[in-house]
């Protein structure tokens, strides 16, 4: 198991494995039956993929309002004084041209030489109906040797809108991946297609018995079943048993 160590210069930035938070961003905890409303989390594929990296929380405890008018960038916020016996930049924010803005983050997270660490915007982003959340933009460190996420670079909103920084939220999620994209693409020959083509239509033949307990109509009469889930579940069980 990959070991992630961490050097906060403030440890309200509080990271952690991510989680779906119910109530909250991730949704109401509706059972998977007829007539509840679908969340995100209802999907399989998202709730690994939400859960897969670290969240960092935003670490200060008033709000901070960014916009964006007449095509300038406006941050709305008291920070109050700058810490005492501190050479951080004050506030923490800044413009950063006339698209992005950055957050002086001060975190080092150390990986092995062969991984490194990608920001990217958190979960909740996905999940959000009030188009205020924050976007981190990705980012590639190799921090085995760069010793410091110094700051993070953030999307700014459109003209009109507004991006909210509160206490307690988390506002990026980091991602630990291979230091090298080491791939390549190719075509499948005509028996790894052949393989794959079966396969999909045994699945799509066996849905109904594979879904039959879990197929429910939501609120909005979308249908979801659990194929997926149910064979997740297996995949899992034989590569424990391997």
């Amino acid at each position: 198991m990959l070991e992630v160590k961490f050097r906060l210069f403030n440890p309200r930035l509080n990271p952690r494995r991510t989680k779906i938070e119910m109530p909250g961003w991730g949704g109401k905890p509706e059972p998977r039956a007829d007539g509840s409303q679908e969340y995100a989390w209802h999907c399989a594929p998202f709730t690994e993929g939400a859960q897969y990296g670290i969240e960092i929380f935003y670490p200060h405890d008033n709000e901070l309002h960014v916009s964006r008018k007449d095509g300038k960038l406006v941050f709305d916020g008291d920070f109050g004084p700058p810490p005492p016996d501190s050479d951080v930049l004050w506030p923490p924010f800044r413009s950063f041209g006339q698209d992005y803005f950055t957050y002086q983050l001060l975190l080092d997270l150390k990986v092995g030489p062969d991984w490194a660490i990608r920001t990217e915007p958190h979960p909740r982003f996905y999940t959000d109906t009030t188009d205020t959340v924050p976007i981190a933009v990705p980012a590639l460190i190799r921090s085995e040797w760069w010793p410091m996420i110094s700051f993070i670079v953030f999307k700014a909103p459109a003209e009109g809108r507004t991006h909210i920084f509160r206490p307690g939220e988390p506002m990026l999620q980091i991602l630990v991946l291979p230091v090298t994209a080491d791939f390549t693409l190719a075509a499948m020959d005509a028996e790894e297609a052949a393989e794959r083509e079966m396969r999909g239509r045994r699945i799509h033949n066996s849905r109904p018995t594979l879904a039959a307990e879990t197929t429910w109509t939501s609120r909005t009469d979308t249908v979801f079943d659990g194929t997926y889930r149910h064979l997740l579940r297996a995949a899992k069980a034989r590569n424990k048993e391997t």
